[in-house]
């Protein structure tokens, strides 16, 4: 069966409300939650981006029974992986065993803002390998000593370990990431219906036993409304940005770029590709090539921090229900 799953959009809003929505949402009865982890937001409409793991370790400690992941972190600029082996550790101890890494190469929205400048693909991904064996190696008890192409580990070491491993989950966009990945992470993560992409990544996600299922974690943007064209205006005033796809979306590196590359998107254009509205069978449509490309795990997003309560006390429910029914 599918899972679903809400996700804690940082970009939308404010840290005291991403905890309350998280406890709501698991009220709800959502499977399980997914944060993204901003220094800026996608467009300035959106108007937030507060420190992800701060609220996460509040999450924690706000929730009981849901699971959680960074959805997703960059491991290789803005953070040292040491520190993000130390952060997931802290974590998985606060969540009790529920908290799984997210991981990707990251996008120069965020990660330009250290004065590292932002490098190609390849050495992103590059980067992002190396930093996932440092994680590993650290997330072991051992002290570690590396002097790695990319990045430099002395003497460190994991103090307070988790009694449940942290799983490692990878975003990966096409078969060269899905090649490069696969062996080094425990799930996979990607916003790509995809069933060739899903397909790749479990011939190629192997253990010692050989090749190996694993979670597949999917995402797509939803704005409920009662009101179908305000959900439209909603939309297009805060997601306009995702038009650009992935190789533009992961290059521009500020708000106002976002906003000047996405001036001629019209709010059809959004309407065309976001299920808007009150229409929960519409958003079941929207669902079901993820279903039908292998995601076992399909995390929403409700577009606007303004709809949140609302949706999560009169939609999520009923949402659920449907979802669930066909799945069946």
């Amino acid at each position: 069966m599918t899972r679903f799953g809400y996700t804690l959009m940082t970009e939308q809003s404010g840290p005291r409300e991403l905890v309350r929505y998280a406890v709501a949402a698991e009220a709800a009865g959502f499977d399980f939650l997914v944060s993204s982890d901003h220094y800026s937001p996608w467009l300035e409409e959106q108007g937030h981006a507060p420190h992800a793991w701060t609220v996460l370790g509040a999450v924690a400690q706000a929730t009981s029974r849901i699971p959680f992941m960074t959805y997703v972190t960059c491991p290789t600029m803005r953070y040292h992986p040491a520190v993000v082996a130390q952060q997931a550790a802290t974590l998985q101890i606060l969540a009790e065993g529920r908290f799984t890494l997210g991981l990707g190469s990251g996008e120069s929205l965020n990660e330009h803002v250290v004065g590292a400048g932002w490098p190609g693909l390849e050495e992103r991904q590059d980067r992002l390998a190396e930093a996932i064996g440092i994680i590993r190696d650290l997330h072991t008890g051992a002290t570690v000593d590396r002097h790695g192409h990319w990045y430099r580990v002395d003497a460190a070491k994991i103090w307070d370990l988790p009694q449940q491993p942290v799983p490692i989950a990878v975003a990966v966009s096409g078969p060269r990431s899905v090649q490069r990945f696969a062996p080094l992470a425990d799930e996979m993560i990607s916003t790509s219906p995809a069933p060739a992409l899903v397909e790749a990544w479990h011939r190629a996600h192997v253990n010692d036993s050989g090749p190996a299922t694993s979670r597949v974690t999917g995402q797509l943007p939803i704005s409920w409304d009662a009101d179908r064209d305000k959900a439209i205006q909603r939309a297009h005033e805060q997601f306009r940005w995702s038009a650009g796809g992935w190789d533009v979306n992961a290059n521009l590196p500020t708000p106002a770029s976002f906003a000047a590359a996405t001036q001629f998107v019209r709010p059809h254009d959004i309407a065309d590709t976001i299920a808007c509205g009150p229409d929960l069978d519409a958003i079941i449509d929207a669902v079901r090539p993820f279903q039908q490309a292998g995601y076992t795990d399909i995390a929403l997003v409700q577009v606007g921090d303004e709809l949140q309560d609302r949706f999560l006390a009169e939609a999520a429910q009923p949402l659920l229900t449907k979802l669930r029914a066909a799945d069946g």
